[in-house]
């Protein structure tokens, strides 16, 4: 999707915090790996997206 009349890329909304909310985990805490994988596979498609998003934001260089 882009803007009309660009070819600049319509931003995304994302829920900060929403797939530790959904998995009862706190935020302090880091989601392993392990479980975002199983995620990826789930019946739920907003969790498989979410997921998958979680893994790749992982790669990016976050400051701080």
């Amino acid at each position: 999707m882009h803007i009309e009349g660009t070819k600049i890329p319509k931003a995304f909304h994302v829920k900060k915090g929403a797939l530790h909310k959904q998995l009862g985990i706190s935020q302090k805490k880091h989601i392993p790996v392990s479980t975002l994988e199983k995620l990826k596979h789930s019946s739920n498609a907003l969790t498989r997206k979410r997921a998958n998003f979680a893994l790749n934001a992982r790669k990016w260089n976050h400051k701080g």
